[in-house]
């Protein structure tokens, strides 16, 4: 990859540094921008991504509304309706409270596993108590790589209380950015699949202590902590120190919970886990948040 030189990002819309913090405005950008990732929403409260290269725009997950996303796309520079596909994580619904709208307005494919289709027809409705039908459903199989346009495609399986949840790695110009949220552990397989990724997002949900002590259930503790729920700050630290390759030029760190965790308590676990891997090349730490888009990383 070329290095990187150093410009600023000013030319963005006066919108978009409205509602951007300076300090999630990235720094850097690279000569050659033929892929970037813009993470619109993250948290228990909706999950929407764009992977765009110079010709194809899909969104990863739909998990706010219709309004919002478009609201989010256009802060950023980005017209919703050049979207070339929507791809779907799983049925819960921060990942999916928006895509019957979505999928009516904008008429783009819709790539899902059968069983995550199936669960989340059995559970939507429309106003009118109708259940909604996706015009262009495109079924895949995880482990299965398939094409959107010049992107390659790979979805995995990830061990989370859903039907059929996968996580996805993009490929397209020589880039290769990975997408881990929404599981309780990272097995050998998922590690293997995030392996050499230039953009790494990857769930912290929460810090364990404050989950423990926090306002949840005991049995929404339980399923949190479980083998099938969310990552912790801890669990990402021990991958990023021990299975994981360092390559990535940003590791986004992504579903956040609002009351188990803190974004500077996520942000230390993982630089200290890091360690002497976080250079100016690499390894950079951002936070995805639940209320404003993150400037989009160019590579």
């Amino acid at each position: 990859m070329p290095k990187p030189s150093a410009v600023t990002l000013d030319q963005r819309s006066r919108l978009t540094r409205k509602l951007l913090p300076d300090s999630q405005q990235l720094q850097v950008c690279c000569e050659h921008m033929g892929v970037s990732v813009s993470v619109l929403a993250s948290g228990s409260r909706g999950n929407c991504a764009v992977i765009q290269t110079s010709t194809t725009r899909v969104l990863v997950d739909a998990g706010i509304s219709c309004r919002e996303t478009f609201k989010r796309m256009r802060a950023l520079g980005e017209d919703p309706r050049g979207l070339s596909a929507i791809v779907i994580t799983h049925e819960h619904s921060d990942h999916v409270y928006g895509l019957a709208t979505l999928s009516r307005k904008l008429k783009v494919p819709i790539y899902m596993t059968g069983a995550t289709h199936q669960a989340w027809a059995r559970s939507t409705r429309d106003e009118s108590g109708v259940r909604p039908s996706l015009d262009r459903l495109e079924i895949f199989s995880p482990g299965r790589s398939f094409q959107i346009g010049d992107l390659a495609v790979t979805p995995f399986t990830i061990p989370h209380d859903a039907v059929d949840p996968v996580g996805f790695t993009f490929r397209a110009e020589g880039v290769k950015v990975g997408f881990a949220t929404d599981l309780g552990y990272v097995p050998a397989s998922v590690r293997d699949h995030l392996r050499r990724c230039e953009v790494l997002v990857m769930e912290s949900n929460h810090d364990v202590e404050m989950l423990r002590v926090g306002p949840y259930p005991w049995s929404v503790k339980q399923r949190v902590m479980s083998r099938v729920g969310h990552l912790s700050n801890d669990a990402l630290a021990e991958f990023f120190s021990s299975d994981y390759d360092g390559e990535a030029a940003y590791v986004v760190l992504a579903h956040l919970s609002e009351q188990n965790n803190h974004p500077e308590i996520a942000r230390g676990a993982a630089e200290k886990a890091l360690g002497p891997r976080r250079t100016l090349l690499r390894n950079r730490v951002l936070l995805a948040s639940q209320t404003e888009p993150l400037e989009p990383i160019r590579l």
